[in-house]
């Protein structure tokens, strides 16, 4: 709850008690009952394509459920990431007050990490995994006709090219509509909301950059001492009196690398992944806040619009 760094100012997080309340009700765990689950979806087999055109990556989705919108009580469908990027962006049109989860990011930094590698397709596994536990969870995105949709429709393309072009039009109205508009005043319950999302993501992006920066002098350490440690092994051959100190300073360097190399691994898979799922989940916050601007804006140009009208409209 202490929002406060040594190089930084502190927070009070009491004062948006609603913005607090919703950050505090993120679960990130998402553990429940399983006896009261009527939808139980998973995702695993990732499967490599080699085209022409382009190398993807593609995910079995398997679905088993009692529910009677869906036909069969199970199935089980083949997605890439691109497909769980349209269920997000359909989640977000058709339920704009709704926090949608969010999804693991789709670029990596070139040359750090290989996306085809099997470690890189285990953790985004597991994070869409994750993604589509939470819709399952979800007491009104589980519901949504377009979850539907990606569960069942063995060839998903078809979705994707229905209503493209009104939906553009649409958007393209909201933004002529509200691009040149700036709101009068934000409620002061969404601006606390808005003020304490802005601390809360630059306080831990210098959580995340200081993280990456350990991790990176970390391995870095764990290489001179891999390489250090065999001299005195070495050493030890050649000055048969030093012999046991000397072995004894080895196998104390090996000790250290060990603990250094489990130590790293704990921050790189269970640290860092939440950390960067607490700026995903702010960023989907800042994004619902940005749309009830957009509705606020809109609305309050057509009442100026109608306004207008009135002063025009002739005395009668």
């Amino acid at each position: 709850q202490d929002l406060s760094l040594p190089n930084g100012t502190p927070v009070d997080t009491s004062s948006p008690a609603s913005s607090s309340s919703l950050l505090n009700r993120l679960q990130l765990d998402d553990d429940l009952d399983g006896e009261t689950r009527d939808l139980f979806v998973t995702v695993d087999d990732p499967k490599k394509h080699v085209c022409t055109m382009e190398t993807y990556i593609t995910y079995r989705v398997t679905t088993k459920t009692t529910r009677a919108e869906f036909d069969l009580p199970e199935y089980s469908v083949r997605r890439r990431y691109q497909d769980f990027d349209w269920l997000r962006n359909k989640l977000e049109e058709s339920q704009p007050t709704h926090l949608i989860p969010p999804l693991p990011e789709k670029f990596v930094v070139k040359g750090v990490v290989d996306r085809f590698s099997e470690e890189f397709v285990e953790t985004r596994r597991k994070a869409l995994d994750k993604f589509l536990k939470r819709i399952t969870d979800h007491p009104v995105l589980s519901f949504n006709e377009h979850f539907n949709v990606f569960l069942t429709a063995k060839d998903l393309n078809a979705y994707k090219k229905q209503g493209m072009a009104l939906l553009s039009k649409m958007g393209e109205s909201v933004k002529y509509v509200t691009g040149g508009y700036k709101l009068r005043s934000r409620p002061l319950e969404f601006a606390a909301i808005g003020e304490y999302l802005d601390t809360f993501s630059l306080k831990l992006g210098t959580i995340d950059r200081i993280a990456q920066r350990i991790i990176k002098e970390q391995l870095e350490y764990l290489v001179e001492l891999r390489e250090y440690g065999p001299v005195y092994s070495t050493w030890g051959g050649l000055e048969v009196e030093l012999s046991e100190p000397l072995e004894g300073m080895s196998a104390c360097i090996g000790n250290c690398c060990t603990a250094l190399e489990e130590l790293s691994e704990d921050m790189t898979e269970d640290f860092l992944p939440v950390l960067r799922e607490y700026i995903l989940y702010s960023e989907s916050m800042k994004n619902v806040l940005k749309k009830r601007d957009q509705v606020q804006a809109e609305y309050e140009a057509k009442l100026e619009a109608v306004a207008l009208k009135k002063e025009d409209r002739p005395k009668v």
